[in-house]
């Protein structure tokens, strides 16, 4: 499976995003660009995506998403698509919700493995006492991406919740 990549630059950091011809395979924070030469439609659709969503415009993402993980994994980050923006859920109401309470820390370890950061919104989950733990792009980041979406939350939203998932 040939992989392609664009850098998009954030608010936060360089994202590196990285496709199938069809489908997001990752979204992840790095410290440097790198040359991208061929650039699938997807790409250029997901970078735009990303711009709406940093300017304000956009709540949720309709991209195809190819998910790489555990069928566990994957039950958390399809829920994890269905907290609305600028809400937040504890790992515990996740655990709850997929009917697995005693799982808090497998839930906790799902979100650390997510490889689609903002589009699968595991930063949208906090610890039971409201604290911000963990989040593969540092705290700051976290904090940051939840403060954003709490400026924008009352906006009128733009587009319907679709992410489509090819479970490879």
């Amino acid at each position: 499976m040939k992989r392609y990549h664009i850098y998009y630059q954030s608010p936060i950091g360089i994202l590196e995003i990285s496709s199938t011809k069809k489908s997001i395979l990752s979204v992840d924070f790095v410290e440097q660009e790198e040359k991208s030469l061929d650039i699938p439609p997807i790409l250029k659709k997901t970078s735009i995506q990303l711009d709406e969503y940093f300017k304000g415009k956009r709540k949720t993402f309709d991209l195809n998403l190819s998910i790489q993980g555990t069928a566990f994994q994957k039950q958390v980050w399809d829920y994890l698509t269905n907290i609305d923006y600028g809400n937040v859920v504890s790992y515990k109401d996740v655990a709850k919700a997929i009917r697995n309470e005693k799982a808090v820390r497998a839930v906790g370890n799902a979100n650390n493995k997510n490889k689609i950061a903002i589009i699968i919104p595991c930063h949208r989950v906090i610890g039971s006492n409201g604290k911000l733990t963990g989040y593969a792009g540092g705290i700051w980041r976290k904090e940051w991406l939840l403060k954003h979406e709490q400026t924008f939350h009352s906006s009128p939203i733009k587009g319907n919740r679709q992410c489509f998932f090819f479970h490879t």
